[in-house]
């Protein structure tokens, strides 16, 4: 790589909460770090996040401002970049959009997933919003009133089951799944539950006066609803972690790497928090990954220097 360089002790590509948590603690342990981030938050369309002790409620802008206040109080540089490349050596070298070129003795992986939404009309449009994908997150908010969830998968059955445990009017719209594709345990399950099963292709939501009001089923049959649940394709941002030749291991929802209790993955020297490392990583799982990758990159680090003395 040509270009400008600068030395950093830790760069954390991903500017979310597991990256600026990560970032927080090796601040204050008054480590030279770099957070590049791209600006593009998994949660950006909710206006609100929910289940984070003493954050609760709070918008996840909001949330992400005060982190990047809080990890300058420490001398972390924060830039808006994107990383496009990396590569390994006695340092980690770093290729960033806007030209610039970075190096660090350790990086930490934080650009999270990107999630691929059914393509039925209208809900694109209201993810976010009355459409939903997450009843941890939004189910409370939307309690006991008209759900459908929209069937992708077989596993669409589990986030049927699941929200029924907020509502007991679940419509479950079978869309791209045979009914055929139903075991016997799902049609128990989905009976013991009430939820009602509707087979036929979704066509598309109906939407009145900025509000979700209805499911369109291709023959034109419509069921009020007032929220749907998706499950969305989950894509992983994972293109710098295999340009290191980082092992990883396929799962229900995409390949990941993997990583021990701290983050670390098989490259020696990277770490992967947050959705880059699993699906199912919520705002503030993100952020204790962060922390306890933070936490060890100092020690390793502080260790590393030490034995060179000896």
């Amino acid at each position: 790589m040509t270009g400008t360089t600068d030395p950093y002790e830790v760069i954390v590509i991903g500017g979310g909460a597991a990256g600026l948590s990560a970032a927080l603690v090796l601040g204050r342990a008054r480590r030279r770090t770099l957070v590049v981030d791209a600006g593009e938050p998994r949660n950006a369309p909710a206006a609100h996040m929910q289940g984070y002790l003493s954050r609760d409620g709070m918008p996840p802008a909001e949330f992400l401002a005060i982190g990047r206040e809080e990890i300058a109080r420490y001398g972390v540089e924060l830039v808006r970049d994107r990383a496009v490349d990396i590569r390994p050596g006695v340092d980690f070298a770093v290729a960033l959009a806007s030209g610039r070129h970075v190096h660090a003795r350790r990086v930490i992986i934080a650009t999270g997933l990107k999630d691929e939404l059914p393509e039925v009309p209208g809900v694109a449009e209201r993810f976010g919003k009355d459409v939903l994908h997450c009843p941890y997150c939004h189910g409370w908010e939307v309690r006991d009133q008209a759900f459908g969830v929209l069937a992708t998968t077989p596993m669409s059955v589990h986030q049927a089951l699941m929200v029924s445990q907020w509502s007991k009017d679940v419509t479950f719209f079978l869309h791209e799944v045979p009914e055929s594709d139903l075991t016997d345990d799902d049609l128990r399950r989905l009976a013991a539950a009430g939820v009602k099963v509707v087979p036929g292709a979704v066509a598309g939501l109906v939407i009145e006066e900025d509000r979700l009001t209805g499911v369109r089923l291709a023959d034109g049959t419509v069921h009020a609803r007032e929220v749907v649940f998706v499950a969305p394709r989950a894509v992983p941002q994972t293109g710098l972690l295999e340009k290191l030749g980082a092992e990883m291991q396929e799962t229900p929802f995409g390949a990941y790497p993997k990583v021990d209790p701290t983050g670390l993955t098989s490259v020696p020297g990277v770490w992967a928090v947050g959705n880059a490392m699993g699906f199912s990583e919520q705002v503030i799982n993100a952020a204790a990954g962060g922390y306890r990758a933070g936490a060890f990159i100092n020690g390793e680090l502080l260790f590393a220097d030490l034995d060179k003395t000896l």
